[in-house]
């Protein structure tokens, strides 16, 4: 991490104390985990105090964790059977009484310093509730509103003081979040034009459950990490 980055951080674990924890990236980024209860006091201070002045949020997304860091590939020997949610049919709806994994469905911010020329992720989990839900930041970052009704739609998460939440990406009728991991690839409604009733219909998905990975575990030299040169992926 370059010297400037280290003092910007510096000056938000000072300013923000244990409102704010830095953690690991595995891209460099400067990334700080927030409290769900201090979301909107630190996006305030961090777009309108002058040692910040983050007047741009490029970009917010949700995340699911369920199963993160859990290997799906649990074999040494060749499948048929794929390791994918495209074969599985089960039908997914989410449990109105379950509670989550506090540490599953979270919010990321990337917010841009013009002034500064800095760049800053931020970090938010949803904590137990069902629905998971923070605070939105439309009156921080006016252009958080579409990113947050993407969010709500693909991954459930409500954001408490939106002016107009709803979905933007799928259907009024859409059941489910297709972006949590527990939502099976083939969906679980399909839509198409009925020629007997004139009109467009819905109806169980249709689609056959398939191989989409097929997958062979292969033990020879090419894989040996010995070989490989410095700084090669692969």
């Amino acid at each position: 991490m370059k010297e400037r980055y280290k003092a910007l951080a510096a000056s938000i674990a000072a300013r923000f104390g244990d409102a704010v924890r830095q953690v690991d990236s595995s891209c460099g980024e400067l990334t700080f985990e927030v409290s769900l209860d201090q979301l909107l006091p630190v996006c305030i201070a961090l777009r309108d105090e002058n040692s910040f002045c983050f007047e741009m949020l490029i970009d917010l997304c949700g995340i699911d964790y369920l199963q993160y860091g859990e290997s799906e590939w649990q074999t040494d020997s060749a499948t048929d059977s794929g390791f994918s949610r495209g074969v599985s049919r089960e039908v997914v709806i989410p449990d109105p009484v379950a509670s989550y994994d506090p540490r599953r469905f979270a919010v990321v911010y990337h917010l841009l310093s013009v002034q500064h020329n800095y760049r800053l992720r931020l970090r938010v989990y949803t904590g137990e509730a069902n629905p998971p839900v923070v605070p939105s930041v439309v009156e921080v970052w006016s252009s958080a509103n579409w990113y947050e009704r993407e969010a709500f739609d693909l991954y459930g998460i409500l954001f408490r003081g939106h002016p107009d939440l709803r979905r933007i990406l799928t259907d009024y009728g859409f059941i489910g979040h297709p972006f949590r991991k527990d939502f099976p690839l083939v969906g679980n409604v399909e839509v198409k034009y009925d020629p007997e009733q004139r009109r467009v219909v819905y109806q169980p998905v249709s689609i056959e459950p398939r191989t989409l990975v097929p997958k062979t575990i292969r033990d020879d030299n090419r894989y040996a990490p010995e070989i490989k040169e410095p700084g090669s992926n692969g």
